[in-house]
């Protein structure tokens, strides 16, 4: 099967099979699983979950899909517009992919709070040149 990408600002209530639907306002992207068994499936577009490719032979979506919480337990990836499809994982597997992401997560969002935005450092220097000078409380 060959996936077709479609930019959408909502995600429409009925799915095509073979159609990677993306919504770059909400920054998620859903399909129906490959496997063919019709469920919806829902990947967010962020720093820390799925990256969007757009490429001339089709969508790629990093890393893999894996439909755990689904009957199928589908994994694959979805490769300049092709399924390409990857080993099943083991319940102890599941498990440990899910830890890696939480840690992946926590590592980024840690990541941001030690380095204070532009927009932060400027406002602390805003607060000090005011400050500056003023009979302390």
């Amino acid at each position: 099967m060959r996936w077709e990408l479609k930019h959408v600002h909502y995600m429409p209530s009925e799915l095509q099979p073979g159609v990677l639907y993306v919504s770059d306002e909400f920054e998620i992207a859903a399909h129906l699983c490959a496997c063919g068994c019709e469920a919806k499936v829902r990947t967010p577009l962020d720093h820390t979950e799925w990256k969007l490719e757009e490429t001339t032979d089709g969508p790629s979506l990093y890393p893999s899909i894996g439909n755990w919480q689904l009957p199928c337990q589908s994994h694959y990836w979805i490769r300049n517009g092709q399924t390409i499809w990857a080993p099943s994982w083991t319940p102890e597997e599941i498990a440990e992919g899910r830890r890696c992401e939480i840690a992946r997560r926590e590592a980024y969002y840690e990541g941001l709070h030690k380095e204070p935005s532009r927009w932060r450092s400027f406002w602390n220097w805003v607060k000090r040149l005011f400050l500056k000078g003023r009979p302390a409380d």
